[in-house]
């Protein structure tokens, strides 16, 4: 009799650790039904910590979200299955979630940077800045070559010349010899530098930086122009297409080049009473993606965009609207969505959700291209290719400058133009604006972005924790020489520089 009670236990450890490795191998699918199957033979936290993350990765976030919900009735016990709960609390934009999981996979193995580091991301995304810095102070003392940690301590705050690390980050990078972390640790310094007043020296190394890492891609901006080509040759069938049940919901969509003020705005709209941020979603995307029927690896391709054009753009936006409902966690009655490059995908969004607010974020295109050109985004993905070469910046935003000119005609009315550098000249001016656009009453608060409490999980957390300022406007100007071949590019390409 004890060992007939004992086999369904050990059936289910047998059925995770069978499902893992199937995981291991890149066969997700069949390690979700594995797993599935262990939970129903043995319903142990650690199992549902798991399943949570395998769902996760293929998108399956409310599905993900009811396996947390589980785990958190009989919580596991080891470090990590508390990280990779954290984990999947982050990844469905749920930080305050995220984070006790983090704090207690630190008490339980203090020894292991990766689960401090993951700590202390929740910890800035939160605005619990002082706190972060410990928590990187810390991991740093355990492995001073951690790149991650010294690139996100750079990002924390302005540092001063009396207060800085550019002396350890010179040094950290001098020893490294992984090409990630040399980048990571080019792009710290280099902000750091900038922020001391060694504007060039930081603009140098960050040259250095970029060119060795884009040594390393196969990257050319054709990928990039045979897309911007397939979304501009599928619109007139898009535009022609009937719409049969699109949803009367009214999201509020930020887009633009990215690093042009699109937090910002998100803050100041989310500001308002009847307003919450759903973060970058990548709902669009992926219901684009879902109803295009494509088998190609990437979200955004030539196939995807031509083949979805001709697709029910109601269930596009049916199921955009179901994939954003994962991603909110108050009671208002509208949403942002804040992924930038849904400007791609705005012919889409036009059609398949005719209620939708769009706004699309301007800045002077040399701004634009110095401030990509600054910022390191996700390092694995191959959207970004294009922002570790000024003249492949330059490229990328010419066509986005043309797709925007294409929207503007052919969607009269449905997306405000901002222009960063008149937001901040005029905040209430242009809040009004916005407001009005997007249907909201005036509300003061917008003009108190600063004070939103809500998590911020972009480059630009520490900014949009200040009230409006100046400092970033006409920035390439102190950068002209080394610019000036990007001044020529848009110059032959018809684009105004001032």
């Amino acid at each position: 009799m004890i060992l007939d009670r004992a086999q369904p236990s050990e059936s289910a450890h047998a059925l995770f650790l069978k499902g893992m490795g199937e995981a291991q191998g890149g066969r997700i699918r069949v390690a979700i039904g594995l797993v599935e199957q262990a939970i129903s033979l043995a319903p142990q936290g650690r199992y549902r910590a798991q399943l949570a993350r395998l769902y996760s990765m293929v998108r399956r976030d409310g599905d993900a979200a009811a396996v947390l919900s589980a785990a958190e009735q009989a919580l596991p016990t080891d470090a990590l299955s508390r990280d990779t709960m954290g984990c999947v609390y982050a990844r469905l934009g749920d930080h305050a979630a995220a984070l006790p999981h983090f704090a207690q996979a630190v008490r339980l193995a203090p020894e292991n940077t990766e689960y401090r580091y993951n700590e202390a991301v929740t910890l800035n995304f939160l605005g619990r800045v002082d706190e972060a810095e410990d928590a990187l102070e810390a991991l740093i003392a355990l492995a001073p070559g951690h790149a991650r940690g010294h690139h996100l301590l750079a990002s924390l705050r302005k540092v001063s010349a009396t207060r800085n690390h550019v002396e350890r980050l010179g040094l950290a990078r001098a020893r490294a010899s992984d090409g990630r972390d040399r980048l990571l640790l080019g792009y710290a310094l280099a902000k750091e530098l900038e922020d001391i007043g060694e504007a060039d020296q930081a603009l140098d190394t960050l040259c250095a930086a970029n060119a060795e890492h884009r040594a390393t891609l196969p990257y050319s901006f054709s990928r990039d122009a045979a897309a911007f080509d397939a979304i501009e040759a599928a619109w007139p069938r898009m535009r022609d297409a009937a719409v049969v049940d699109a949803p009367s919901d009214a999201p509020i969509f930020i887009i633009g080049m990215p690093r042009t003020g699109t937090t910002l705005v998100d803050r100041i709209l989310s500001s308002h009473p009847e307003v919450e941020s759903a973060g970058e979603l990548q709902a669009m995307p992926l219901a684009v993606k879902h109803a295009s029927g494509t088998r190609t690896p990437t979200v955004l391709d030539p196939e995807t965009v031509l083949a979805a054009a001709g697709a029910d753009l109601g269930q596009i936006g049916r199921d955009f609207m179901a994939r954003a409902a994962h991603h909110r966690r108050g009671t208002a009655s509208r949403f942002t969505d804040k992924f930038p490059g849904n400007f791609q995908y705005a012919g889409f969004i036009a059609k398949a959700l005719p209620d939708a607010r769009i706004v699309c974020l301007r800045r002077n295109p040399m701004d634009t291209v110095l401030s990509n050109f600054r910022n390191l985004f996700a390092v694995t993905s191959r959207y970004y290719d294009y922002s570790y070469d000024l003249l492949d910046i330059a490229a990328y935003y010419v066509r986005f400058d043309r797709l925007m000119a294409l929207w503007r005609e052919a969607l009269p009315g449905r997306v405000l133009e901002v222009g960063y550098e008149d937001l901040i000249a005029d905040q209430e001016g242009q809040t009004r604006a916005l407001l009005a656009h997007c249907g909201l009453a005036w509300d003061p608060a917008c003009l108190e972005f600063h004070t939103n409490r809500a998590a911020v999980s972009t480059p630009s957390a520490a900014q949009v924790r200040r009230p409006i300022y100046t400092d970033s406007v006409a920035r390439w100007k102190r950068h002209a020489e080394v610019l000036e071949p990007v001044r020529r590019y848009f110059e032959q390409a018809g684009i105004a520089v001032e």
